[in-house]
């Protein structure tokens, strides 16, 4: 049996020039790159219901929205990533002129495979962006919303919206959001997977 091969870390200047050549998009961290597995039909239709409902309400406003295809950095930590749907508010910064790094508030569509890691490792490295306002993490299975909204003190409060007829206050972007615009289309398991804790 041969000797294990060592794995070979990329500095981010290798993943960028990997990254822009791929036919598929990949995470990268520590110097690893983690190709990113594609969504179902339900995952992909909320993720076009979010930007079109966030873009029409932020029209004419100095916000944008951006869909998956936008690359985010965290500078604090070195992730890069691709969030389902991004608003950037005021002139986008970036890193090497196409990688997004003042968010003011990300999108997450759950999926049973990442739930676990968009709601603790990744929320944590959203949490160090020092733009970031706002984070929604965007239930699949049923009309829930959780907001995470930066406090005044720097902390984190978490809040929901549930049922087809609420409506999700964004206080960052001064809209909100209608359950019944996001799930438009949108067919729900018989029996719905029961929704993990929040996170503390």
């Amino acid at each position: 049996m041969g000797l294990p091969q060592p794995v070979k870390f990329l500095t981010p200047d290798e993943y960028l020039r990997a990254e822009r050549a791929a036919d598929f998009k990949s995470e990268y961290f520590a110097g690893e790159m983690f190709a990113m597995a594609g969504g179902s039909p339900a995952h992909s239709l909320l993720k076009a219901n979010i930007v079109i409902a966030l873009g029409s309400r932020l029209k004419g406003s100095t916000c944008r929205v951006y869909d998956s295809d936008l690359r985010v950095l965290i500078s604090a930590t070195g992730l890069f990533t691709y969030p389902d749907a991004t608003v950037v508010c005021g002139p986008l910064e970036t890193f090497d002129g196409d990688t997004a790094t003042n968010p003011t508030l990300l999108v997450e569509v759950l999926s049973d495979s990442t739930e676990m890691y968009d709601r603790t490792t990744k929320l944590d490295h959203y949490r160090k962006i020092p733009s970031l306002r706002e984070v929604l993490l965007v239930s699949q299975h049923q009309p829930i919303i959780e907001r995470f909204c930066r406090a005044a003190d720097g902390g984190w409060n978490v809040n929901d919206a549930r049922g087809l007829s609420a409506s999700l206050e964004l206080p960052s972007l001064s809209i909100s959001l209608p359950l019944v615009e996001i799930y438009a289309n949108v067919e729900f398991p018989e029996h719905p997977p029961v929704m993990r804790p929040i996170p503390a």
